[in-house]
Parts: structure tokens; sequence; C-alpha cells
């Protein structure tokens, strides 16, 4: 049977979701758990690949399993074996054909600016600290010009190797949350760091090094060294899929 996991993490002290040489992974630690739950080998597969440091409220993965167990209860059977900076938060039995990269799915991301003088102890591990003064409305404004479907060739990093640059965000927006600047991304995907870049456009817009009627042309021009800098991941969290 097909079970689809919902996965909550603290991505701090990982290299990211996918299993890399270099270091340990969200998927390694949940292939393991399965693994030795099951007594079989069991690989799962992940709905994003998040990169080093990036948080989730709501990856979604998928793996399959020869087992009588209820698939409801695999969750809390896996969360006695998995580190307290990850939490499966719902298993479900899903068709056998069903596979999250084949799905139509709105991804919803946010990056969180903890903009004030020092840095929170508290919040130090999912939030940029960005000391100086932003510009917030500018950031509202040039936000709205990343929605619609575009190339966005110029937000995404070098190393991508993807068929198209082409993706549609649904929504970009900025708010303000007391010394917390977030911004909310949704759209039916990203490219490779692509949410980070966006951030380090707005917060270039908040510095006043970009305006906000430049971002058309920096997306029309596709030239990634036009955007801003790629923001730390530490600010960014996946914050759910939803599928049709």
């Amino acid at each position: 049977m097909r079970i689809k996991l919902i996965v909550a993490y603290d991505g701090t002290n990982y290299h990211g979701w996918q299993v890399q040489p270099n270091g340990i992974t969200i998927e390694e630690v949940l292939n393991k758990a399965l693994s030795e739950l099951f007594s079989q080998d069991i690989k799962v597969l992940g709905a994003s690949r998040t990169d080093a440091g990036v948080h989730s409220l709501g990856n979604v993965a998928i793996f399959d399993v020869d087992s009588k167990m209820e698939p409801t209860r695999i969750s809390y059977a896996l969360n006695t074996r998995i580190p307290e900076d990850i939490v499966v938060l719902d298993s479900c039995r899903v068709d056998d054909d069903w596979h999250p990269h084949f799905v139509s799915s709105v991804k919803t991301y946010e990056y969180r600016i903890l903009n004030r003088t020092f840095q929170d102890p508290l919040r130090r591990l999912n939030t940029y600290h960005y000391h100086h003064t932003l510009d917030i409305d500018k950031m509202i404004k040039a936000a709205k010009s990343f929605e619609g479907t575009h190339d966005f060739s110029a937000f995404c990093s070098v190393k991508a190797q993807v068929k198209t640059f082409e993706r549609t965000l649904y929504s970009v927006d900025v708010r303000k949350e007391d010394d917390e600047i977030v911004i909310r991304c949704r759209g039916n995907g990203f490219l490779y760091n692509m949410v980070r870049i966006i951030a380090g456009t707005l917060i270039a817009v908040g510095q006043g090094r970009i305006k906000p009627e430049e971002i058309i042309d920096i997306i029309e021009g596709k030239d990634r060294e036009k955007a801003g800098p790629t923001a730390p991941a530490c600010g960014l969290t996946l914050v759910g899929i939803e599928y049709e």
C-alpha cells in the first residue's frame, strides 16, 4: 500500500530534505526509521526537496510498504523513532498510483525577517535578523510584480536543472508582525532558491537599492545578477502544500 505523510521539521541541523553524501538529511532519517519500523527497505519520496537549513510545517512524502498496520497509526509509531526536531503530523493511505509530483498543487512558503536592532536568541533559528530599517511600503508594492506567470530565470540558482523556468505565483504578500516582516509566496511550483532570491530582492527594495518599479524589468531581463542576493536559509519555511 502507498502511504502519504505530512512532515514538519526544524531544518537547522539538516543538510536539506534529499539524501546527501556529506551530511544527515530529513529523508535519510525517515528512511531509517521506517525501514526499522517495518523490517523492510523503505525509501520515501518528498514533494518538496527543501534546502539545508530550511524549515517545514507541512511537507508531503509518500512511500510503499507491505504491512497490516493501520495507516493512521504509522505517524504515532514513527514519532517515537525520530528526533524531536522532526514530527510526522499525519499518515494516511492513498491510491497506489498517487504521486505528489504529478498532481496539481499549490505550495505556500513564508520568509521571516526579524527587523530590529538586536537579535532575539529565541528566534535566531527560524528568522533572518536584519538590523537596519526596511521600507515596508516599498516592499509591499514591489511584491505584487512577482504575481502571475513569468519566466523566473533571474530568481533561480545557477545550479538548477529544469526543463522550464516558467512558474505561476498566485500571490506574493508582505506584512509586518510587530518586529517581523513576513513574505508569503503561494504558487504552483518554485525553482531552486527562488523564494530566497525573491526575499533577498525585496530586502534590497526595502534598503532602497532596488526600486519597486524595477522588478518587472528584472523579471523580463532573465539575468540572475540583476536580482537581489539569496537570503539566508534560516528565514524560510514551507508552510504547506494543497492538492486538488
